[in-house]
């Protein structure tokens, strides 16, 4: 006998083939925007000289990408809960990847870094949204699984898209780097709206403007002051000045908005619950370890150790390996386990270790050390990541799921963006000194072709004569090296924050069970009773807990830790 696309006695929520059929639609959309977001990487580098690009174009091509998708992510998130996933993950797909091949006909840096910013929408929208639609699905104790399997398809998106750009750069050109996932963004959009099929909550929608607008004047003008500092002006300056007071200034506006408008777009209870706020801390550091090596290694590959495209994504394979096998193997004990703290505490501790040995980089070091050094970090990324916003999904109220889903990813978005900031702009500055303290060791008759380096232009290394080859190679391997180092004390950062994650047990209902559960108990007069009872446990089982949080928002919380 077939079964009905719904069988659930719950109305809207999807089980069997239905859920089958959704989750891989799902899956498809967030392999076609991690496809279409890797493919460049390895061919950044001959993208940028190709248009007459600088490193602090590099810098702003990668930036401008993780602001946009780091400032856009709490809108998302707050838009899923107010109205159709559907719908968004469709919409935020279409942006994406018409975004993608505006950017194939890119003239000069200003045109990819226009396009750049709204593929960064979409990215911010197809990264929590992808998170969110898991969780109204399947169970926090069965999300394990899925979650292990989403960390493998951003593995395998991310060794594959730049082998895939890595071939079309070296055929017919890198242009078609932005064009290639098209024809499977349609396929995408097709399946998911075919086999998705979720409950929408009727309800008022209330944008709460000033509160994005503030909270996006605030982190950009931080951001971009990062970016720039040290470069068009110094660290200490009038400009400076300007940027971080101002940003300061908007956020602290923003705070106040927040706590005073009927739909916060980040509401700020979410930080009276412990877990939020320290999967937050812990996720800016992933970020930084995740897009920091993603972006930097691809240079080290060609620029200190002279490697083809393909060839450095080959070499950075080690990396993905670690994501692909510790996602898929950690996720999948912890749906059969319901165990998950020890996991994220030995994946902090790997992201540690792996950041100090990349900090060991030199454009001579053995490819077996940089080898391990990658895995090492690869499976820090792949415990930690997407279990950090599993272990928040599985405390937030039902109401929150698409807020607090996006609230994790945008500190993590945020960590990854303000560190390849931080990081470029180190590494722009070090390899400046570097390259000039080695070219005035040459002698004179060897420093012919010294003037492709003038304007801080990232170079054509196949182009360079020997000597001046051999200097830009140390410069890059050396500072590379250093900029990972430098990083490496967050890490231990995200090993604290998890430290003092509350050790609390894995839902078995999804957020659309939760969800029918709640809208069953208004329906019947509301959970008074029920939410005293859960509020008096809490308090015998975990006096230290976020006892605080008004009614509203500790309705269909699951957040009771183990004894």
């Amino acid at each position: 006998m077939s079964q009905t696309p719904q069988s659930s006695t719950q109305p809207g929520v999807l089980t069997g083939r239905a859920k089958n059929m959704a989750l891989a639609g799902l899956f498809l959309a967030n392999f076609v925007s991690m496809l279409a977001m890797n493919v460049v990487g390895t061919s950044m580098p001959i993208i940028i000289a190709d248009i007459g690009g600088t490193q602090a174009a590099f810098t702003w091509v990668v930036t401008a990408t993780m602001l946009a998708s780091a400032i856009s992510t709490p809108v998302w998130g707050k838009l899923a809960d107010l109205t159709s996933k559907k719908a968004l993950l469709q919409i935020a797909l279409i942006v994406f990847i018409l975004a993608s091949a505006l950017a194939g006909f890119a003239q000069d840096p200003t045109w990819l870094i226009t396009c750049r910013i709204f593929q960064g929408i979409g990215v911010g929208g197809l990264g929590a949204l992808g998170q969110i639609v898991l969780a109204e699905i399947v169970s926090p104790l069965e999300r394990g699984k899925y979650m292990g399997i989403l960390g493998a398809i951003m593995a395998v998106a991310t060794v594959g898209g730049p082998l895939l750009g890595g071939l079309l750069t070296d055929t017919v050109g890198w242009r078609w780097n932005f064009y290639v996932a098209a024809p499977i963004a349609i396929v995408a959009i097709i399946m998911l709206q075919r086999t998705l099929h979720l409950p929408v909550r009727k309800q008022k929608i209330t944008i709460d403007y000033w509160g994005t607008a503030f909270i996006s004047l605030g982190f950009s003008s931080l951001l971009i002051w990062v970016t720039l500092a040290g470069q068009n002006f110094d660290w200490w300056s009038w400009e400076t000045a300007a940027m971080v007071g101002g940003g300061i200034a908007a956020l602290v506006i923003a705070v106040f908005i927040e706590l005073k408008v009927e739909e916060p777009l980040i509401p700020l209870t979410l930080f009276l619950n412990r877990t939020f706020t320290m999967a937050s801390i812990a996720s800016i550091a992933v970020g930084l370890a995740m897009m920091g090596t993603a972006v930097f290694l691809g240079q080290y590959m060609q620029l200190a150790r002279g490697r083809s495209v393909i060839e450095s994504s080959l070499l950075t394979l080690p990396m993905m390996a670690g994501v692909l096998i510790a996602s898929t193997i950690v996720g999948q004990i912890i749906t059969r386990t319901g165990k998950w703290k020890r996991y994220l505490v030995a994946g902090a501790l790997a992201l540690i270790v792996g950041m100090i040995m990349m900090g060991q980089l030199r454009y001579d070091t053995e490819y077996w050390y940089v080898g391990i050094s990658m895995a090492i970090m690869g499976t820090g990324v792949g415990m930690t990541m997407q279990n950090l916003v599993l272990v928040v999904q599985n405390t937030v109220e039902p109401t929150e799921m698409g807020v607090a889903s996006s609230g994790v990813t945008f500190f993590r978005t945020i960590g990854g963006t303000a560190g390849i900031s931080v990081m470029g702009a180190m590494l722009a500055s070090q390899v400046a000194d570097y390259i000039v303290e080695g070219i005035e060791k040459l002698p004179l008759k060897q420093r012919a072709g010294a003037e492709a380096l003038a304007g801080g232009q990232v170079p054509k290394i196949a182009d360079l004569p020997g000597p001046i080859r051999d200097v830009v190679e140390s410069a890059y391997g050396h500072a590379i090296g250093n900029i990972f180092l430098v990083a490496s004390p967050i890490a231990v950062v995200a090993l604290i924050a998890i430290i003092f994650l509350p050790n609390i047990p894995l839902s078995t209902k999804s957020n659309a069970e939760r969800m029918a559960e709640l809208e069953a108990e208004e329906a019947a007069g509301g959970p008074a009773a029920h939410l005293q009872e859960r509020a008096a446990d809490r308090v015998m089982i975990d006096p230290t807990g976020p006892i605080t949080l008004p009614t509203s928002h500790r309705r269909g919380s699951s957040e009771t830790p183990t004894a």
